[in-house]
This record gives structure tokens, sequence and C-alpha cells, in this order.
């Protein structure tokens, strides 16, 4: 008789839906929009060095990937729910010690970046768990349109706080971070779909990476991912710096990622594009496209302003990628698999976070700042050419590809 009296949302959690993981993923934005443009001005002035930065932005990401690595083995003795909430802890400890300011801006760096990977393997997981294969696409887009708001106005506002009072954005952000612990608790997500009961003791944390290297389309897709988020470390770390650099204001950093991050508000229109055409043919158009801009902005360093403007043309190409890049991974990923492979696939950012400042370490070495512009642009050609090896028809729903392959099998022989 009591149990009738309860309403039905208290006894069974509503099964997730796609606007609810958007909800998620805006409000993960909103915390690290205000401090992203932040950090590297504020490293930059700690220091005083592009290279001493590059190296610290190296430590921090070699520490990290092995955090993002450890997740899902921690997840087998703390509940995700739990684990996804020592992120968003971690994510507040990272404000806190941006507040204190000075040289304490490289661990707040550190623990920022960690709370980054952390929630990102745990939504990541839900995600897997809820959403169906072939809404996935659907899903990222509408994850990344709720986003908008967050990336567009996120770094230019959190740069113009930091020259009226340098704590501000770090608070802005703590104070969303709060926001999402609590909008996270009432959804009730729990610990994700129970795959199957454990038989054995629990594996150490590297043993699924075998599993990875072994299937070659896992492999790609990280590939992907990898050097899409080397373009956007390029972007938001080191223009802000070479802006600084040649003359042009400390605001242009701010200023160029919020402008391009508002054509985050035509992702539906991009989904249709891609929807019109293939996932490799979105994938191709990319890493071409940005690839081509970045190279192109190395040599015209020289004229900042026209460099600054072809790095904003191959943003937009990235978040196109942003959109299809990661689809070749999660395609691909088995479900009994689910919650190591979103780790090793949330990996791209540190590994990104590794090679990318190292690969600026030794630019530096050599080159100036612009130098970092063609490497990356080098690198995102030649995913350009990997993506040739992407099957057609990836990511189309069962009914196109059963069409497809019937139309195959009854074209008249030529």
């Amino acid at each position: 008789m009591f149990e009738r009296s309860i309403p039905e949302w208290l006894r069974h959690a509503p099964t997730p839906s796609a606007k609810g993981f958007a909800v998620l993923s805006a409000l993960d934005a909103t915390i690290r929009g205000f401090v992203v443009s932040v950090y590297p001005l504020a490293m930059y002035r700690a220091f005083g060095d592009p290279a001493l930065v590059s190296k610290l932005y190296f430590l921090v990401g070699l520490i990290s990937l092995g955090a993002g690595l450890l997740v899902p083995w921690l997840t087998r003795f703390l509940p995700r729910r739990w684990m996804y909430t020592a992120g968003i802890g971690l994510a507040l400890l990272g404000c806190g010690l941006g507040v204190v300011g000075g040289q304490w801006i490289a661990l707040a760096l550190l623990a920022s970046t960690i709370a980054t990977v952390t929630v990102f393997v745990c939504l990541n997981a839900y995600v897997l768990d809820y959403v169906a294969r072939s809404e996935l696409g659907r899903t990222e887009t509408l994850r990344m349109f709720y986003a908008a708001v967050a990336w567009t106005a996120g770094p230019v506002t959190g740069v113009w706080l930091l020259h009226l009072w340098e704590p501000a954005p770090f608070l802005l952000s703590g104070f969303f971070a709060l926001v999402l612990l609590v909008v996270f608790w009432a959804m009730r997500l729990g610990n994700g779909k129970l795959i199957a009961r454990a038989r054995g003791p629990a594996p150490n944390p590297l043993a699924y990476l075998g599993r990875f290297f072994a299937q070659p389309r896992l492999v790609a897709g990280w590939l992907f991912a990898v050097l899409r988020s080397c373009g956007w470390w390029v972007y938001v770390v080191y223009l802000p710096i070479y802006a600084v650099e040649s003359g042009l204001s400390d605001q242009t950093g701010g200023i160029a990622l919020s402008l391009t991050n508002a054509l985050l508000f035509t992702t539906p229109l991009m989904l249709r594009w891609m929807q019109a055409h293939t996932v490799r043919a979105t994938v191709r158009l990319g890493f071409l496209a940005s690839g081509l801009a970045f190279v192109a902005a190395a040599v015209l360093s020289p004229f900042p302003w026209a460099a600054v403007l072809l790095l904003m043309a191959g943003s937009t190409f990235l978040i196109l990628l942003d959109i299809a890049g990661g689809l070749p991974f999660l395609m691909a990923v088995k479900p009994s698999e689910r919650t190591e492979m979103s780790a090793v696939y949330s990996s791209f950012r540190d590994v990104s976070g590794i090679v990318t400042p190292g690969a600026a370490w030794l630019v530096l070495l050599a080159a100036p700042l612009a130098g970092i512009f063609a490497v990356i642009g080098s690198g995102l050609l030649a995913m350009w050419a990997l993506a040739l090896r992407l099957h057609p028809q990836l990511g189309a729903a069962n009914a196109e590809r059963t069409a497809a392959r019937l139309a195959r099998q009854h074209r008249p022989a030529e």
C-alpha cells in the first residue's frame, strides 16, 4: 500500500535521454569554458617562458594519462557515480588553486586536467550504456549544441574577468562545478548497466590495452581523436601565446576561441551534411581542410592577423571533426568493453596533451612558435590519408546498409 503512494520517478529512475547527457556535457563545458583561455595566459604570466610552459604542460599530460587509464580499474572498487563525483571534486580543487594563483597555477592545471579525463571516461561509459549505436551521432551533436553557449561565451568572458580580478574566472568555474554535481545526482544515473557478473579478479588496469591494439579500427579511431585534439591544443594554448609575442592583444586568443565556438550552433547542419554523405567523407574533409589551414598559418606567420584568421578557419573544420571524428572508435566498441575502451578513448586528451607540448618544446629549440602550426598541420594531413581506409558506409543506419548491400548484389554485370 505504501509503495503505491510513492511517485514512479522516486521508485524507478527514468531512463537517461540524449538531452540529459547533453545537459551534463553543457555544464562540464561551462566549467572548462571559463578557464580554457585563462590557463595559457596565467601560465605564461607565472613562468614567462613558452618553452617552460610547454614542459609543464608535457608533465601534466603524462600524469593525466596515467590517471585516465586507472579510472576503469578504480571503478571496480569505487562505484562509477562516486568516481564521477570525485572528478567534480578535482575540478573544485583546481579552481581553488587557481584562486591562489602564482606558480600554484601549474597544480591547478593538473587537478583540472585529471578532473576532465575522469568525468569524460565516466560520461562516455554512461552514453555507451544508454544510447544505441545508431543514435551516437545525434547524441554527440546534441551534446555539442547544448555546450555551444558555454564554449562561445566562456573563453572571452574568462579572459575579460582575468583582467578585472584574477580569481574571478576560477570562482565562476567552481560555482558551475557545484551545479554539475547537483544535476548529476538529481539524474540518478547510478553505476550504469551491468553487462555481466565478474567471474574473476579485477585485471591489471593496462591488461585491456592488448585488446585495443588487436583491433585496427579502434587504433585508427583513437589516432583520429588524438590528432584532432592536438589541433585544439595548438589553437587553445599556443595561439594566445603567439598573439602576445606578435604584438597583438592578450585577449586575441579568447576572442578567437569564442568566435570559433559560436559555430557549435551550426552542428545540426554539419550533422545533416554528414548524414547526406558518409562518415569517411566527413572525417577526410575535416582533416584535409584543417591541416592545410594550419600549415598555411605557419607560412604566413610574419603576418599575425593572417595567421590568426587561418587558424580560425582551420578550427572550423576541427568542430566538424568533433562531430564525426570520434564515431569510428565509438561504433567499433564491444558492449562488454565499454568502460575499459572508454578509458582508452579518453586517453586521446592526455596523449595529445603530451604530444603537443612535447613537439612544441622540440620545435622551440630550433624554430619560432609558428613552427608548431606546421608540425600539427602535417599531422592532420596524415590523418586525412589514414581516413581513406575507413569503410565507406561507416555509421549508416542498418536499413541503409542493407539496401546498399542488396543493391550491390543485384547490380547488373558491367
